[in-house]
């Protein structure tokens, strides 16, 4: 499919986004800042999700949108990071005004990296407070100089919430590969849509395009990929315990004006984009989940909407096991195919 053109993420317009992350330790976060609160929804398909305030993207709910939306890795562990979001926006005199203070709005989903690296290290407040510092020099490099500065452009691969990241792990980690996040974003007329997501899943990843597989399981002398699909089958009377320990988070951002109900469905047809590129998909060892927020006011039909969200949602995917590289023994569909 070729949508007008590809732009930078961050071209979107109407938000920051910035990481930190501990390579040592193999985990980190990115966290997406609005520049006012912004509809959001949310759309969980997964059966083992880690999440925080997603109460608030319930169109009954009575917040008519957020102020931040983290991703992070550290399982449940990691849902502690999101304070460091609320203390630098309380400190910008940012969120819901309560009268004697200003209550930041934030949501956050987490992703299970505890196997790889240390998994005594998961993002806390201060590393996403660092992730909301890098965002604002992002902001201000924008402002400053355009899309075209490096500092510009959102890092990809191992960075942020991708640090950890792997995928293929039916049989374990031995022959899982290497993945991590990705973005991607596209123009059609005055509309922007992008997507950045946190590829961290149990099954295996597929170009978009041309259905090939790009990573996924290894084969048993680790040099080539096998089929999850396939040991799926041999399994099928008695399949071995799965264990909650994968996850694929993200979001998909728009210029366009859409309501809490729009976006709700935005989320949900983003997904989409994951079934398009990872197969399986949404079972009860992942906790999928994809966000949408409206962060501008150019009008847009929902359906075309969602339908471009599962677009560049599926090219993230894609983005994030191909920028992705080795790292902690685990190998990159770079170095596999190089």
């Amino acid at each position: 499919m070729n949508y007008q053109k590809e732009i930078p993420f961050l071209e979107i317009g109407g938000f920051t986004a910035g990481h930190a992350c501990n390579e040592e330790a193999a985990t980190g976060c990115t966290v997406l800042l609005f520049d006012r609160c912004s509809p959001a929804g949310v759309a969980i398909r997964g059966g083992g999700p880690a999440s925080r305030e997603t109460p608030l993207l319930d169109p009954l709910a009575a917040s008519q949108g957020i102020n931040a939306l983290l991703l992070s890795g550290g399982s449940a562990f990691g849902l502690d990071a999101a304070g460091g979001v609320m203390t630098y926006l309380e400190e910008r005199g940012i969120g819901f005004d309560v009268g004697v203070t200003k209550v930041p709005l934030v949501c956050q989903s987490c992703l299970f990296d505890l196997v790889i690296g240390r998994s005594d290290v998961r993002p806390d407040a201060a590393m996403a407070y660092a992730a909301c510092q890098d965002a604002d020099l992002r902001r201000k490099a924008l402002s400053e100089h355009g899309s075209v500065f490096r500092e510009v452009l959102l890092p990809e691969g191992n960075a942020g919430a991708g640090c950890g990241c792997t995928v293929g792990k039916y049989r374990g980690a031995d022959f899982a590969m290497k993945s991590g996040l990705g973005v991607f974003a596209v123009q059609a007329g005055a509309f922007k849509i992008g997507a950045v997501v946190a590829v961290n899943a149990l099954g295996d990843v597929f170009d978009y395009d041309t259905g090939r597989q790009l990573a996924g399981l290894l084969n048993s002398d680790r040099t080539a990929l096998a089929s999850t699909e396939e040991e799926f089958l041999k399994d099928i009377a008695s399949p071995p315990d799965l264990f909650t320990g994968n996850t694929t988070i993200g979001a998909v951002i728009t210029n366009g004006a859409f309501t809490k109900s729009e976006v709700n469905k935005i989320a949900s047809m983003a997904h989409n984009g994951l079934a398009r590129t990872i197969r399986p998909i949404h079972t009860t060892a992942d906790g999928d989940s994809l966000y949408a927020v409206s962060a501008g006011d150019v009008p847009a039909d929902v359906n075309i909407a969602g339908t471009l969200a599962a677009y560049v949602m599926g090219k993230a995917v894609n983005r994030a096991v191909l920028a992705a590289e080795s790292s902690h023994g685990y190998i990159s569909s770079a170095d596999l195919f190089r």
